[in-house]
């Protein structure tokens, strides 16, 4: 039986890119998302390698049932977990309507805590296993017009970092991808702010699900995607606080 992988937000963007990249090479890929519509496109598309169930990752039941059905699939075995479902919020902060925050933080955070706490059995049972979270540059500096989903990738690196450490004794490798805008259908659809326009939407999904291919196969914490979002991601962790401010300010205008 060959190398398995559960792809959260698989039915578009980034979540679709990599499932067509890991069954080209040869991988078996669960198709996991809210658009039964675009898993039952990708699944055909994809052919006998994958398998599909529509998954709400803010309710319990939905990841439990997907996580049973994987386990079905595989005999229990899970090589890599890709928790790439996510939501976007952008605008000023008092901009956003009440309740906005909660469903950020059901989708991305809790959502994602949900299923990684659920897949734990399968992916400490497979030898190598790894567990890739999708960030974003956001997550190193809060970003105005995008305080709310800044604030949730931000969450997501911390776990990160600290299921890194503590699942290295099972042989589960933690990491986490972060990409700057990204040509999908989440940023297009986003309201348009000055950071967007000022920086540009430079990456592919397919170049992000090449970064997750090499997370696949790599030991590393965080994968930092596009070469100028790696030079920008070094400056802001050497920049004196004044400086990154400055430096974000300008990014967006304020």
């Amino acid at each position: 039986m060959g190398k398995s992988i559960f792809i959260t937000g698989a039915a578009a963007g980034i979540g679709r890119a990599t499932a067509r990249l890991f069954a080209r090479n040869g991988w078996r890929v669960g198709l996991y998302d809210v658009d039964t519509d675009g898993l039952l496109a990708l699944q055909t598309e994809l052919g006998d390698c994958s398998w599909s169930q529509q998954l709400n990752v803010c309710d319990d039941a939905s990841v439990e049932a997907a996580i049973a059905q994987f386990a079905g699939k595989t005999s229990g075995a899970m090589d890599v977990l890709f928790n790439c479902a996510g939501v976007l919020t952008t605008g000023p902060f008092m901009d956003n309507p009440e309740g906005t925050a909660k469903r950020l933080f059901d989708v991305n955070v809790i959502g994602l805590e949900a299923v990684t706490r659920r897949a734990f059995p399968l992916l400490a049972t497979t030898a190598g296993a790894r567990v890739v979270n999708m960030s974003s540059a956001s997550a190193m500096y809060g970003v105005p017009d995008f305080a709310l989903y800044s604030a949730s990738k931000f969450a997501v690196r911390g776990l990160t970092e600290a299921l890194n450490i503590e699942w290295q004794q099972h042989d589960i490798h933690v990491c986490d991808v972060a990409p700057p805008f990204v040509d999908t259908g989440m940023v297009s659809n986003a309201n348009r702010v000055q950071s967007i326009d000022k920086l540009g939407v430079k990456l592919s999904a397919e170049d992000v699900a090449a970064v997750v291919w090499n997370a696949s196969q790599k030991n590393k914490l965080h994968w930092q995607v596009g070469r100028g979002n790696a030079v920008q991601a070094a400056a802001l962790s050497k920049l004196p606080g004044s400086a990154a401010k400055a430096f974000m300010r300008n990014i967006a205008g304020y």
